[in-house]
């Protein structure tokens, strides 16, 4: 796996990045071509890793704070493997070929396969109009909405404005 790290202001040092590369070997059973990225953030109190795989047009992420980097990304590192468990059957399709055959050896035979659990989907249309990004957040605001889909006035294209954990704002723009 190809492991990639970013980080604001910090160095990473070489005993991190072996243990982080151990770590994610865990993956190895589960994805053929894959690629890490790992980036880091250290604030007074605490540091966040957050870890992305990218394979075959799926992205795993999960973002964890600790009171080490490495606490971090062992946690991060658990529940991406959590994610992967709790979704397996949809996964199974997408990811390598006997990456859960351990597991179903441990399984007695009479145990019953879990149900999918089954989405309650609301759908919802609404007129996209076109408006600044500024108003968009506006209107997310306005709406009591985490989220909000709109037509950029300047470029024509459906974007996202988000909140984030943090409290600031993100915006997605489509390829």
């Amino acid at each position: 796996m190809k492991i990639t790290y970013a980080g604001k202001g910090l160095e990473f040092s070489s005993d991190f990045m072996k243990s982080a590369e151990k770590k994610l070997k865990k993956f190895d059973r589960f994805f053929e071509d894959a690629s890490a990225q790992i980036k880091a953030d250290v604030k007074k109190d605490s540091e966040s890793v957050e870890l992305t795989i990218f394979c075959g047009g799926t992205i795993y992420r999960s973002e964890k704070r600790a009171n080490t980097m490495n606490s971090a990304l062992d946690e991060a590192v658990e529940a991406i493997l959590r994610q992967i468990r709790k979704n397996k059957t949809r996964l199974e399709k997408k990811l390598k070929d006997g990456a859960f055959k351990a597991q179903f050896d441990e399984v007695p035979a009479d145990a019953s396969e879990e149900e999918l659990p089954k989405f309650n989907i609301r759908t919802k249309s609404f007129p996209v109009k076109p408006m600044t990004t500024e108003d968009a957040i506006l209107q997310m605001l306005l709406l009591e909405h985490d989220f909000f889909l709109f037509r950029n006035a300047e470029s024509g294209a459906l974007n996202l404005v988000y909140r984030k954990n943090d409290g600031n704002y993100g915006l997605i723009i489509p390829d």
